[in-house]
């Protein structure tokens, strides 16, 4: 499924940034912006994630700077050209949801079981999506609170550089 998405305003917002003197406070700026911009589809999956036997699922869906080794590796692959100046992550956290999120979010076709009960036929799971879902409610309006927030950040940003250099 591929969709368009429209920004404007990101030229001034891009200049803004700019002005801002050192490079690791414009990534602390736009890294406090799409966490507090994103809050709102982290807490939506949450919702939608099944309980589970658990809750493991449920609670581990949180956004990070971070990925595991094994996300970075698939991550590598998707970003070719290059990596992003700053990037954040929502999803499940593998080490404390286990690795079976895509499973349930994709569900699974019927197959044979290995391990344990080696050689039985698993029937299946039907997907129960809760990413996707949280993405289309809130992509759109994490979009636009991305803005917002980025011009809230920048404006905090540049008051505290001022007060550095007055006194």
């Amino acid at each position: 499924m591929t969709g368009t998405v429209k920004l404007e305003g990101l030229r001034a917002l891009e200049e803004a940034l700019a002005q801002i003197e050192r490079t690791a406070t414009a990534k602390a700026v736009m890294r406090r912006a799409l966490k507090t911009a994103a809050r709102p589809v982290v807490d939506l999956a949450a919702a939608l994630a099944p309980e589970g036997p658990t809750g493991n699922l449920k609670r581990s869906i949180s956004i990070s700077t971070k990925l595991s080794k094994r996300q970075q590796r698939a991550n590598r692959k998707l970003l070719a050209e290059g990596k992003a100046a700053v990037e954040m992550f929502l999803g499940p956290d593998y080490k404390q949801a286990g690795n079976h999120a895509h499973l349930v979010e994709f569900g699974t076709k019927p197959h044979r079981n290995r391990g344990q009960f080696a050689g039985t036929m698993h029937p299946g799971t039907a997907p129960r999506p809760f990413l996707r879902p949280a993405w289309d409610a809130e992509g759109r309006p994490t979009l636009d609170r991305l803005g917002k927030t980025l011009w809230v950040e920048i404006e905090k940003a540049a008051r505290r550089a001022a007060a550095k250099e007055k006194g």
